[in-house]
């Protein structure tokens, strides 16, 4: 195939793969964030002009060996604590890491925690579920039991009472001390059907998020409810107050949301196994490898809410608000307030995000896990939770000294032979590659290459394959900051016969004629860019048209390389054995034969489709297709009167007898003295053979000469006549 040299794209352009005339090598281009997030970020960030940078430091504090951890929660001293499900633990975990076992209910699931002022923990349980006040050396006491079957979050209010929000009934309740009657601690119905969050600010004011209305109310001490937002997705998850008093609300879409209708019916092994069950599909579904990008589409703005999975609010204190940050594919599951912005943990890979209030998001890291649950933070020190495995990790302000990104997997759709790899970036950065012919790495790949230093580029060596990956390595050097901007990878499939898929003959007598196609700029081509580029060319069909004994062919082709074909068509009778070139040089999927110029028979025609444009001569390929056996006849029915007429009284008997020699007769008119043509038909009722017999009765009135006319068609539309003259 065509190898020579391909003009470079700039990065500026965002684009995946830098557009190649067929024939000429395909560039692999990653620069976009879209794209790079695709991939597998460990130890390093993608900020959101899709620059690679050395990520926080986030190490592993503690494995609770629980699936999920549902809430998490720091008290002054710096521990963490973590409830989790479906054994209904509760951990405390020190600074240091070191976890212990704090409480164990009799519940399924801890689903919220609130640090009390003497340092002791309420831990809500779930479903038909308790408040249980946990002191530091793990006895736990019954501290409110409301009849509602879920109990979703709690706060600590200014004057020291907790706040509970529940489900199925959507009621908020203000506790005061242990033992309390839930009808005289209830503080507000709010009509919906779950209280999914509760957050105090920094003022004293009482934040709830609810389900299904997606409402962010703000409850006084009197239980009045004022609406504060309305969201137009369906679950308010998560608050996080900010020292300034504004409110960030994260809201999740139908298909994310974790408290469905139907699991507030269930029963209490079912409500986990539903709750478990949205997380593990959430996260399942956001995990796979996508092999080959799609077109790069509209920018989708973070105010459309369309079809969003995942939002988060600001709500600022004077009652206005923003729409932060949204997504039509990451699942949010926590927020943490952070100066200037929020953090968000995802189901998507396990993945934290910072964005800022300007809604700027940059994916901070990649955890190892498949969901961050939950977010706390104790100075500048984060405590992200994870579901699934349920595990603690912390990151901070200081980076990793070493971080890698592997890319997606490139499909090349055929075997390929791996060019150069070069990138654009500063620091220590190095790159290796492995193919293979699975469309996922496993065993049966190349391993990883030795590592290309040379950001101006270097020969690939891995093995050829259909598919490829990168992975690329930042280390922290002295002073630079290692950054990486974009990466090209160069590669050309190797060439493939092209593919005539079917050929179809039109009906006797249709004709095909090109028509006027939209001109390409000439100077296009010669400066080595793909037409496409300039937007989509359409081609007007061939126009249709009559031309006696025309046969006409279409035919569909396909180049897997998308080389430009060209075309040659050949045919043959039946009892030859060696094919007759017809037209060659043809880029039209299109030929009319003219049938007068073939004696009548039966032929087939081969269309031979070549990809030469696009290749050099020794390299070229072609693939053929035979039609099936098509008739060419030229020859009109004979058409001969019958004896003489028979004339009784008003009416005439006129006898014919059709035959064609080639094919069949298929319709017969009759004219009477020049009257409109009427369609008649052969004596045994059906014209459908070589010879057919008319018998027919004509009124005929009036005394003098009288002519009977008759047309005869045959299958390939020839048609012959006579007529027939009398006196009455």
């Amino acid at each position: 195939m065509n190898k020579t040299k391909l003009f470079l794209v700039p990065a500026f352009l965002l684009l995946t793969v830098a557009s190649a005339l067929a024939g000429e090598p395909v560039v692999w281009e990653m620069s976009s964030r879209t794209e790079l997030l695709k991939g597998e970020a460990r130890g390093v960030s993608i900020t959101d002009t899709g620059v690679v940078t050395l990520a926080p430091n986030m190490t592993q504090l503690f494995n609770t060996e629980q699936a999920y951890v549902w809430a998490s929660a720091v008290d002054s001293a710096g521990n963490i604590y973590l409830g989790t499900g479906h054994d209904g633990k509760l951990f405390r975990v020190t600074s240091d890491g070191k976890g212990v076992l704090l409480y164990k209910a009799g519940e399924l699931d801890v689903t919220a925690l609130a640090v009390a002022g003497d340092g002791s923990i309420f831990a809500a349980t779930s479903p038909d579920g308790k408040v249980y006040r946990v002191t530091s050396d793990g006895r736990a006491d019954v501290y409110f039991d409301p009849p509602d079957k879920y109990i979703w979050s709690l706060a600590i209010l200014k004057d020291g009472s907790l706040a509970i929000g529940t489900g199925d009934n959507g009621k908020v309740y203000r506790v005061r001390g242990a033992g309390a009657k839930p009808e005289a601690s209830l503080l507000i119905n709010t009509n919906q059907t779950h209280v999914m969050s509760l957050a105090v600010t920094s003022r004293g004011d009482l934040i709830a998020g609810t389900d299904p209305s997606g409402l962010v109310l703000r409850i006084s001490p009197e239980g009045k409810a004022f609406a504060l937002y309305d969201a137009a997705l369906r679950e308010i998850h998560a608050l996080a107050p900010a020292a300034d008093g504004s409110v960030y609300a994260l809201a999740l879409g139908e298909s994310a949301a974790t408290s469905k209708t139907a699991t507030a019916g269930a029963t209490t092994s079912d409500a986990a196994a539903v709750t478990a069950a949205v997380a593990a599909t959430v996260s399942a579904d956001e995990s796979g490898v996508v092999q080959v990008a799609p077109q790069p589409q509209a920018a989708r703005s973070r105010n459309d809410l369309t079809n969003a999975r995942s939002a988060v609010f600001h709500i600022l204190p004077d009652g206005s608000s923003d729409v932060l940050w949204s997504s039509t594919t990451v699942t949010g599951f926590a927020v943490l307030a952070a100066p200037g912005g929020v953090i968000i943990g995802t189901s998507d890979k396990g993945r934290i995000y910072r964005v800022t209030d300007d809604g700027r998001d940059t994916l901070l890291l990649q955890s190892t896990e498949g969901q961050i649950s939950a977010l706390v933070a104790k100075g500048t020190d984060v405590f992200a939770a994870s579901s699934n495995q349920g595990k603690l990790f912390r990151f901070g302000e200081s980076t990793v000294r070493e971080g890698s990104y592997e890319s997606p997997v490139r499909d090349a759709k055929l075997v390929a032979s791996w060019g150069r790899i070069w990138w654009r970036g500063t620091g220590t950065v190095e790159f290796q590659t492995r193919s293979g012919n699975s469309d996922r790495p496993d065993m049966t790949w190349s391993d990883w290459s030795a590592a290309y230093s040379d950001a101006n580029g270097s020969q690939i060596s891995s093995p050829k394959a259909r598919f490829i990956q990168w992975r690329a390595m930042l280390r922290a050097g002295a002073t630079a900051r290692p950054i990486l901007e974009d990466v090209n990878l160069a590669y050309l499939a190797r060439n493939v016969a092209p593919e005539v898929l079917a050929i179809s003959i039109l009906p006797p007598g249709v004709a095909l004629q090109p028509q006027i196609q939209i001109q390409i700029d000439p100077n296009i081509e010669s400066s080595g860019l793909d037409p496409s580029l300039f937007g989509v060319i359409a081609q007007a069909p061939p126009r249709r048209l009559y031309q006696r004994g025309a046969r006409a062919l279409q035919w569909q082709a396909e180049d897997r390389n998308s080389d430009a074909l060209e075309y040659a068509v050949y045919y043959r009778s039946l009892n030859e054995t060696n094919f007759r070139l017809l037209k060659d040089h043809l880029r039209e999927t299109f030929f009319t034969v003219d049938g007068a110029s073939l004696a009548d028979g039966r032929y087939v025609f081969r269309v031979a489709a070549s990809d030469g444009p696009d290749n050099p001569p020794s390299l070229a390929l072609s693939g053929e297709r035979i039609s099936e056996p098509v008739d060419i006849d030229n020859t009109p029915p004979t058409i001969r009167a019958v004896g003489q007429p028979q004339i009784n009284r008003d009416s005439v008997r006129v006898n014919f007898e059709v035959e064609d020699i080639t094919g069949r007769i298929k319709r017969a008119d009759v004219s009477v003295d020049g009257t409109t043509w009427k369609e008649i038909f052969p004596d045994d009722g059906i014209a459908d053979s070589s010879k057919e017999r008319y018998s027919l009765d004509l009124n005929i009135s009036g005394a003098g000469e009288h002519t009977v006319s008759l047309r005869a068609f045959d299958n390939s539309n020839n048609v012959g006549n006579i007529s027939v003259t009398f006196r009455r």
